[in-house]
């Protein structure tokens, strides 16, 4: 996939126009930004301390080069010009490869607006091309909003590690959940 595809545009439940996309090369500071933003609220992320530039080039980097290759599917949700969250499914190695898993974060201030539904509705409509069958994604028990989202979704929780996230010297639990796509026949799984 081209870096920048425009996939779809809606208005979210504040009346902004959302633009959801594939990540680009420009987005790299605003991208820093949210990423290091997400780190400074402390937010349930698995991330815990700031990105540097230089760490956020090679990130996208490779990212970049996954999407453009199919090993990925990312998108961006754009408000004003701006990045603003993401999602992004990618598949697991071997005989696991029908199994995606899934990342989405929001920025705050962009987060209860029906976004993150819609990156999930667009990254799950997509998965079938990688040949993902399956998304997994893991979240912390303590997020109450997201595992709301999840459960909406149609994930279920198949399973969980005790404390297995320990942040500020207290441990969450980590909740698996996961979701059977719907897979239309005569798509093709990747191999």
């Amino acid at each position: 996939m081209k870096p920048g595809t425009i996939f779809r545009k809606f208005q979210d439940r504040e009346g902004r126009e959302v633009t959801l996309r594939a990540p680009r090369w420009s987005d790299l500071d605003d991208m820093l930004e949210f990423i290091n933003s997400l780190v400074d609220e402390n937010a349930d992320i698995v991330v815990d301390s700031k990105y540097t530039r230089e760490g956020e080039v090679n990130w996208l980097a490779g990212r970049l080069s996954a999407l453009e290759n199919d090993r990925v599917i990312m998108v961006a949700a754009e408000v004003d010009g701006r990045f603003v969250g993401q999602a992004a499914v990618g598949p697991k190695m071997g005989r696991s490869n029908h199994v995606g898993v899934l990342g989405i974060s929001l920025k705050d201030g962009y987060r209860d607006a029906g976004i993150g539904t819609e990156l999930m509705r667009e990254v799950e409509g997509q998965a079938p091309r990688l040949g993902i069958e399956m998304i997994t994604l893991d979240v912390f028990a303590s997020n109450a909003r997201g595992r709301h989202l999840y459960e909406k979704m149609g994930y279920v929780e198949v399973g969980r590690v005790p404390r297995g996230i320990r942040r500020d010297g207290e441990y969450i639990d980590d909740v698996i959940m996961a979701k059977e796509l719907q897979v239309t026949p005569g798509e093709a799984p990747a191999e």
